[in-house]
């Protein structure tokens, strides 16, 4: 066996090599940016007001007071969306813009419409009344201020979210570059496993859980998961004859859940060295997951995970070790680790990394709070259901007590 530490290490040193694709921004959704994403012009493209108002040029307001005033001819009204071009320009002139109108090139300021007096009336206005100096550039959207051409929209490696789609929509870009999807397949294994439709599950089964909560992923994340289906513990040249058959399909990850520890019908290793895979590691010093394998076929760059059978550890298995070398995969940075306050005492072997079922809570200072489930055996789904995050209990320590400082990662990856 190994520690998890160097387990990472080996998934971070044999990422599957995915290639790039160029699709509509419309499907970008949940997809990883291939490369870094420029904007292609300034956003906005010219200056704009940002409130109702008139545009006004400052200079010619300099010596304005109330003791000093200066009326300037009203020539037209500008809405957001209208041409800002000024055919019949004159000094001492304002034109009336609304929000979002563009600024016609003569005028530099926006006077508020709250401020504007108005002359003769305010029923049929032809000139403004401005009894103060209007500093240059006030209430002005300036072109380029949001984005400038070639400013980083996204950057290389990144998760592409509804927010991305706001801006590709404004700033024009209409395709991205981005990973293809990595396409895994997943075997649920045992003579004990059973459909979960089956209404009437005797004493020595269990219903098919496994294979549900794995390719459910493949929905909300960013890759496809194809359900495998299951194998029986003598079905061995099954499995084998369809790992064969699928070294020479597009699949990226094989992934089995059961069979692979060290009883009599844990097949899983032998079919593995029989398929000419090379074997990275099989047993890491964690828990919940402890039998879990990677292996790589030598001629293909495929890799295969064996998975234990237990749903917890399963999930564990997927959490910390498949999911890691996906976004390693995809050119991701490292998934970001939160910390928060131990609430009650734990204690494990002091060579092992534990993955507990845990609660984060936010306290009334502000202060996460880390609270252990109980039921932490790895049949046992209780504790999973009511947790909504994974508390790391690293390698190196044995007792840890309330208040120690513990990381965690939510339960479910968002991105």
């Amino acid at each position: 066996m190994i520690s998890y530490s160097k387990a990472l290490s080996l998934i971070e040193k044999n990422p599957i090599k995915l290639k790039n694709e160029k699709i509509s921004i419309i499907n970008s959704i949940n997809r990883v940016s291939a490369e870094n994403i420029f904007s292609p012009n300034n956003n906005p493209l010219s200056n704009n007001a940002a409130f109702d108002g008139f545009a006004i040029l400052s200079r010619e307001t300099k010596n304005l007071s109330k003791k000093k005033v200066k009326k300037f001819k009203i020539l037209k009204t500008i809405a957001a969306g209208d041409n800002p071009k000024i055919k019949n320009y004159k000094k001492n002139s304002v034109v009336e813009v609304m929000t979002g109108g563009l600024i016609p090139k003569y005028y530099d300021s926006i006077l508020p419409v709250e401020k504007a007096k108005y002359y003769p009336s305010n029923n049929n206005p032809t000139h403004l009344i401005v009894s103060e100096r209007i500093k240059k550039f006030s209430h002005v959207r300036f072109a380029g201020e949001d984005y400038k051409k070639k400013d980083i929209v996204l950057k290389k490696g990144e998760l592409i979210q509804p927010k991305h789609l706001m801006a590709f929509t404004v700033l024009g870009i209409k395709e991205v570059k981005v990973k293809k999807k990595p396409k895994i397949i997943f075997y649920g294994t045992g003579n004990e496993i059973v459909d979960y439709n089956k209404k009437k599950v005797l004493s020595w089964q269990v219903r098919n859980s496994n294979n549900h909560y794995f390719t459910s992923f493949g929905k909300t994340l960013h890759y496809q998961i194809i359900d495998g289906g299951l194998i029986k513990d003598r079905e061995k040249k099954k499995l084998k004859e369809k790992l064969k058959k699928t070294f020479k399909s597009d699949i990226d990850i094989f992934v089995t859940s059961g069979a692979i520890s060290a009883g009599k019908f844990d097949f899983i290793p032998k079919i593995i060295s029989e398929l000419d895979f090379k074997m990275y590691f099989k047993g890491v010093y964690i828990k919940p997951g402890r039998p879990i394998m990677l292996s790589k076929f030598k001629r293909k760059e495929k890799l295969f995970f064996g998975l234990p059978g237990n749903p917890i550890s399963c999930a564990a298995g997927f959490r910390f070790f498949i999911y890691p070398l996906i976004r390693n995969s995809l050119g991701m940075l490292k998934e970001k680790k939160f910390k928060a306050k131990l609430v009650n005492k734990y204690s494990k072997r002091k060579n092992f990394t534990h993955f507990a079922r845990c609660l984060i809570n936010i306290n009334s200072k502000g202060t996460g709070e880390l609270q252990i489930l109980q039921k932490q055996q790895s049949h046992r789904i209780e504790s999973f259901v009511k947790a909504n995050c994974w508390g790391i209990f690293p390698s190196g320590k044995k007792q840890f007590k309330p208040g120690d400082i513990i990381e965690w990662v939510p339960l479910i990856p968002s991105s």
